[in-house]
């Protein structure tokens, strides 16, 4: 469908609404029903959404979606959703994928850092952040720690439009602050270890990894 924009005198400018969207790129793979999902970002009361769930829950699609939509529509291309409304933004920043580059001497972690700096010294209130997980190339506690200051950056210094996909639990508690939203993808898991992915993205945050079934997946 064809995208709206909100204009800039009132505080619907500061919202993004997007109905029923499905990832552009996924939906055309051979044997794919995608499963639409929602996005609905307001810059009080949630600019920084936080996504949590099972590994092949959907997550990084689900992300990665809304960054595909905003572009296309930023360009006046036509979106694959029923409804989307969108305001103008400056830019489009998104830290994904885990790799390296050991030829120039530059791990995982420190990828991930190169990238997360530059985020944080570009981003402006105007832009669009996607973080699909962060911290995953050190300890544990030094990740969380790395990953709750940058989102607490983004909320409250930048007070940008950000998607961050994490498998730490411990960061919904964010919720707390005023414009964060916990939202989870689904899953169904049974007594014998069996699960099966919904790719639905639900209200509230995600408390359980279900790393082990996903592991007995393969």
């Amino acid at each position: 469908m064809r995208p709206t924009f909100v204009n800039d005198d009132g505080t619907e400018s500061d919202s993004i609404r997007i109905i029923g969207a499905r990832h552009p790129c996924v939906e055309l793979q051979d044997d794919v029903e995608y499963i639409p999902n929602d996005y609905v970002l307001e810059r009080e009361g949630s600019r920084l959404m936080l996504v949590t769930g099972p590994n092949m829950g959907g997550k990084s699609t689900y992300i990665r979606a809304l960054g595909a939509i905003a572009v296309r529509a930023q360009v006046g291309a036509f979106v694959p959703a029923s409804e989307a409304r969108l305001c103008v933004l400056e830019m489009f920043l998104a830290r994904v994928g885990a790799s390296d580059a050991t030829q120039r001497g530059i791990s995982t972690f420190m990828a991930e850092m190169i990238d997360a700096s530059a985020i944080l010294g570009s981003a402006t209130s105007r832009s669009l952040v996607i973080i699909d997980e962060l911290g995953r190339g050190t300890s544990t506690f030094d990740g969380f720690g790395l990953a709750w200051s940058i989102s607490e950056y983004l909320l409250k210094r930048t007070r940008c439009f950000t998607l961050f996909a994490t498998h730490y639990h411990e960061l919904t508690q964010l919720d707390r602050e005023q414009g964060v939203l916990n939202r989870h993808v689904t899953a169904h898991a049974v007594e014998n270890g069996e699960i099966t992915m919904l790719y639905s993205v639900e209200d509230g945050p995600c408390l359980d990894s279900f790393g082990i079934h996903v592991a007995q997946l393969s």
